[in-house]
C-alpha cells in the first residue's frame, strides 16, 4: 500500500505520498506493492553494506540477547570498548579516543563543544569563533546548522543560530579561474581563510570546520591538491583546531577508510556517522586527538556533554559488525575498483550530454551537475525544480538517487549524488547509469518550453 492518506506521521513533505518500504536485501529495497528499487544512493550515503547483511543481523541478535542498553553514566560495555579500539586503530595518527552518539548532526554538535571546551581547559577561554564554508552541510541541530553554509536550510532559523564566519568552498568546476592551476586556486582559498582568521584575530578562533569531500549540498566536490594541507598548516600556525566532517564521505565511501587519508591531512577532530553503522542502527562518532582528551583529563576531568543514548550497545554492535565485514572482505579495494567503473559509466553516458556540466567525486561517492548551457555553465531556473523531477523519474524507473537543488548558492543549480553500497557489482552499475540517464532525459523533456 502507498502512504496512508490519514497518516499521523509528520513526514518531511506533508503533501507528498511515499511508497511503503516492506523489505530489503542487498542493493534493493522492495515496497509493499512488490516493486523493487535499486538503492544507488545508499539512502543518504548510509547503506554501505547494502541491506539485510546476515553477519550484521546475527551480531545484532547476539547483542540483543546479552544486553540492549545500559546508560553510560553507570556502565561501559565490551562492545563499545571493542568498537572504539577498532576505530582508533584505523584512525589518523594521534587519535586516542572515540565519542559515540546517535548520528551525524549529534556528532558535529559534540565536536563543536569539544573544541570550545578544549580551549577553556587550556586557559584560552577568549576563543569563541568558528569559521566554516559556504555551501557546506554539517547537520540540522542548531550548532551544526550554524557552522553549515546551506543557505536554504539556515534561512528561517537564522535568528536562533550562533554567528559563524563563512569562506568560499573548494568548488573547482565553477570557481577556479581559467588562468590559474588547481594548486594555485587552492592556495587562493587558503589565503582567503587567512584573511578571515586575521579579521577575527587568530587567538579568538576555535576551529575551522569543513567536509573533506563535499556532500549533499554540492554533490561530491573533491578538494584540489594541496588545499587541505594548506588549511591544516594555517590552523596549526594559529593554534586553531581543524574539524573535518566525514559524516557522508567517510568510513570507506571514497575508497580509503577516512577521506582525509587521501589528502595526507590529520584533523584534530574527525566526525563520522552514516557508513559507520551502515544504517543498521543509528550511530555516529567523534574521533579525537590525544591532545584534546588529555586537556580534559588534566582539567575538569570530563567532557561536559552527553545524551541518553550515547554508546548504545545495540548501535555499537551493528557498527562493529559492519566495520569487521568491510575489513575482512576487502571492501575498501572494492570501492576503489567499482568507483573507477562508476566514473567510466558516467562519462560514457553523460560526458557529452548538453545538460551535464560536471562529473565529479571519488570512489563510490560521485555526482553529476546539471546545467542549462555547458559553455556558460548557466544553471536551470530554480522554479523548474529539476532535481525533484529527476528524483521522481528515477523512482519511477526503480532507482534511488540523491538529487539536490541550490548547488551554486542555495537557490540556483541542480546535481544528482550517487553513493551505492560497497557491494555493488558491474551489472548493477550498468543498471544505475542506464536508469539515471533515462530519468534525467525524461525530467529534462518535461521542462517548460
Amino acid at each position: 500500500m502507498a502512504q496512508r492518506p490519514d497518516t499521523h506521521i509528520l513526514h518531511r513533505q506533508i503533501a507528498h505520498t511515499l511508497p511503503v518500504a516492506a523489505s530489503a536485501q542487498g542493493v534493493y529495497i522492495t515496497d509493499s506493492q512488490g516493486r523493487q528499487y535499486l538503492d544507488a544512493s545508499g539512502g543518504a550515503a548510509v547503506s554501505c553494506l547494502g541491506h539485510g547483511h546476515p553477519e550484521v543481523l546475527a551480531a545484532m541478535h547476539a547483542q540483543l540477547d546479552r544486553l540492549a542498553y545500559a546508560h553510560t553514566g553507570f556502565f561501559t560495555t565490551d562492545v563499545a570498548e571493542e568498537l572504539a579500539d577498532l576505530l582508533v586503530q584505523g584512525a589518523p595518527a594521534g587519535t586516542s579516543h572515540a565519542y559515540f552518539v546517535s548520528g551525524g548532526s549529534e556528532a558535529v554538535e559534540a565536536a563543536l563543544k569539544m573544541a570550545r571546551q578544549y580551549f577553556v581547559e587550556i586557559g584560552q577561554p577568549q576563543r569563541r569563533h568558528f569559521i566554516a564554508r559556504r555551501q557546506s552541510y554539517h547537520g540540522n541541530t542548531l550548532g551544526a546548522l550554524a557552522v553549515g553554509g546551506n543557505a536554504w536550510r539556515r534561512r528561517q532559523f537564522a535568528p536562533l543560530l550562533v554567528e559563524v564566519s563563512h569562506v568560499a568552498p573548494c568548488y573547482e568546476y565553477r570557481d577556479r579561474r581559467a588562468d590559474e592551476s588547481a594548486e594555485a586556486y587552492g592556495q587562493r582559498l587558503v589565503a582567503e581563510l587567512a584573511v578571515a582568521i586575521d579579521a577575527l584575530g587568530g587567538e579568538n578562533v576555535i576551529a575551522f570546520v569543513a567536509e573533506t569531500v563535499g556532500g549533499a549540498t554540492q554533490g561530491a566536490v573533491t578538494p584540489v591538491p594541496g588545499y587541505l594541507r594548506g588549511v591544516r598548516e594555517l590552523c596549526t600556525r594559529h593554534g586553531i583546531l581543524l574539524i573535518l566532517d566525514e559524516v557522508m564521505c567517510g568510513m570507506g565511501r571514497c575508497g580509503t577508510l577516512h577521506a582525509c587519508e587521501a589528502e595526507d591531512v590529520v584533523p584534530d577532530l574527525l566526525v563520522v556517522a552514516k557508513g559507520l553503522g551502515g544504517g543498521y542502527q543509528p550511530i555516529g562518532a567523534v574521533l579525537a586527538q590525544a591532545q584534546v582528551v588529555q586537556a580534559f583529563a588534566r582539567g575538569s576531568g570530563a567532557f561536559q556533554h552527553g545524551h541518553t543514548y550515547i554508546g548504545h550497545a545495540m548501535a555499537c554492535a551493528a557498527a562493529l559488525a559492519v566495520q569487521k565485514v568491510i575489513q575482512r572482505d576487502g571492501l575498501l579495494q572494492q570501492v576503489q575498483r567499482q568507483g573507477v567503473g562508476l566514473r567510466e559509466r558516467l562519462h560514457s553516458a553523460f560526458g557529452k550530454h548538453p545538460q551535464v556540466g560536471d562529473i565529479r567525486g571519488r570512489g563510490l561517492f560521485q555526482a553529476i551537475e546539471l546545467v542549462a548551457d555547458r559553455a556558460t555553465k548557466a544553471p536551470f531556473d530554480p522554479a523548474y525544480k529539476l532535481h525533484a523531477r529527476i528524483k521522481a523519474q528515477a523512482m519511477a524507473e526503480g532507482l534511488m538517487v540523491y538529487p539536490m537543488g541550490g548547488t551554486l548558492d542555495g537557490q540556483h543549480g541542480d546535481h544528482v549524488l550517487l553513493a551505492p553500497p560497497f557491494i555493488v557489482d558491474d551489472a548493477q552499475l550498468d543498471l544505475i547509469v542506464q536508469r539515471l540517464a533515462r530519468a534525467v532525459d525524461t525530467a529534462l523533456a518535461s521542462l517548460p518550453r
